[in-house]
């Protein structure tokens, strides 16, 4: 291997070992993260994100992945974790339509192979480029812009949905599909994963579109993440030609189950 390749190889090992510190995992403990490397050498993070309800948890690989399409890049060279993949991580590589992947160690593959590897280079950006927006109106718009960089194949019903920060950051989120209809990630739940995968805090605004249905709303799954993860956040969801409609997340799902007994359970060192 050159010796380029080799540094490339080590530098993009350490990512997801750094990244794994921003997981949120308050039941398991066990952080875990993956990063992408782009054809151009930039890199993309995902972290595992837990939830009270254990089955919505948002793996690692899904979420990067999951970010990479919301800033519409599939173009992946590489991609590592901060352990060595698990089976269902390999099966699910293999099984992304953007092309195959080679096993280049267990917590490595390459879409080529090492030699080609590019150099590693800043970490991608998740953030939208237009300000931030003025009203919900315009904020709507964005998301309408955004859901057309849904992944769906199986469903044909692209969501897009763009979460503000109180910095003003404007976060994009799609749903991305998988004919494994358990991997499939929805918009709001993208951009909740890239948040957190970036550390970003203060999650205040989410603009929602369902562009074949002006009368969508989140699914059960997104409001209790949205719950957890933005409670205090403003949601306006789009209604066509109408004024778009505001809601919160605890209004969305009142008597959500928050999992503070479990919380509280992992904390006195008894395994959830």
């Amino acid at each position: 291997m050159p010796p380029s390749a080799r540094e490339t190889l080590e530098a993009l090992r350490r990512l997801p070992r750094e990244a794994a510190a921003r997981a949120h995992v308050p039941y398991s403990q066990r952080p875990t993260a993956a990063v992408l490397l782009l054809e151009d050498g930039r890199s993309v993070p995902g972290v595992r994100v837990e939830s009270a309800s254990f089955s919505l948890l948002i793996p690692a690989l899904v979420n990067a992945f999951s970010t990479a399409v919301a800033c519409g890049r599939t173009d992946v060279a590489a991609v590592a974790m901060s352990r060595a993949f698990l089976p269902e991580e390999r099966a699910l590589l293999h099984a992304l339509p953007w092309g195959s992947f080679i096993e280049a160690d267990a917590d490595v593959f390459v879409r080529n192979d090492l030699e080609t590897l590019p150099a590693l280079s800043e970490r991608l950006s998740p953030y939208l480029e237009a300000g931030a927006p003025q009203d919900p109106a315009a904020g709507v718009a964005l998301a309408r812009e955004v859901a057309r960089r849904a992944h769906v194949p199986e469903s044909g019903f692209p969501v897009g949905c763009v979460l503000e920060t109180a910095a003003g950051e404007l976060i994009p989120g799609v749903n991305v599909e998988h004919t494994d209809w358990a991997r499939i990630l929805c918009a709001e739940r993208n951009a909740l994963g890239t948040a957190i995968s970036y550390g970003l805090a203060g999650l205040r605004r989410l603009y929602l579109t369902c562009l074949k249905d002006p009368t969508g709303t989140p699914c059960g799954a997104c409001r209790q993440l949205l719950v957890e993860l933005a409670p205090e956040a403003a949601l306006w969801m789009d209604r066509g030609d109408d004024t778009p409609e505001a809601a919160s997340p605890h209004g969305l799902l009142p008597g959500s189950f928050s999992g503070r007994a479990l919380a509280e359970r992992r904390g006195k060192g008894v395994d959830v």
